[in-house]
């Protein structure tokens, strides 16, 4: 079931993706200072930030945490500190215990968090172009997760249609604010959200 609500999201995904307005005209010559106050950084660590449900489970929040800062190194083009995230991600998903779900979403995590696990050490070791194709297949990990686990945080699920050829890459933010990852400085505010999750 889960599997076929998987397959149903992709294809809602990419209904989305073809109806999703181009961001060539406003944003592809936007000249935009990259300086420490425009990026925005996401302060994952405040405890307000990480509230938690009572059933919420804290290993997937911290999974969370590290997603959101790597993306912050990627949206401010810090490769090596990208390089150094995507290690500590690898430490959260290899700490993930899915026990306390049911045996079909163990089994589908345990897929997700392998998969994730993967896209997060090839991270930890290549050039920010090859990172960003990895962030993107990360990205839809850590949102199939979030379908299963939930989370505390008020998070948003952000587009950029221009991303990989124009077939686009969506990724999660806490921030409602337009941060591309997958262009950095060179097209910051290219984007849409799609979705709020919480």
């Amino acid at each position: 079931m889960k599997t076929v609500q998987r397959t149903i999201g992709t294809m809602a995904l990419a209904a989305t993706m073809m109806l999703t307005i181009s961001c060539k005209d406003g944003n592809k010559n936007e000249s935009v200072t990259n300086d420490n106050n425009q990026v925005n950084q996401e302060s994952v660590g405040d405890k307000e930030d990480m509230a938690m449900i009572d059933n919420q489970d804290t290993r997937a929040e911290a999974i969370l945490k590290d997603y959101f800062n790597l993306k912050d190194a990627l949206v401010g083009d810090d490769n090596d500190k990208a390089k150094e995230l995507g290690g500590i991600l690898v430490k959260s998903l290899k700490s993930f215990d899915a026990s306390k779900y049911s045996e079909s979403e163990k089994s589908e995590l345990n897929d997700i968090i392998e998969d994730a696990t993967e896209h997060a050490e090839h991270i930890s070791e290549s050039d920010i172009k090859h990172q960003r194709e990895h962030f993107k297949v990360l990205s839809k990990d850590v949102t199939d997760m979030v379908a299963i686990t939930g989370t505390g945080m008020k998070i948003y699920e952000q587009f950029c249609p221009m991303y990989d050829n124009n077939k686009g890459g969506a990724w999660l933010s806490m921030n409602e604010e337009i941060r591309n990852p997958y262009f950095g400085d060179q097209m910051l505010k290219c984007g849409k959200v799609q979705r709020e999750i919480n």
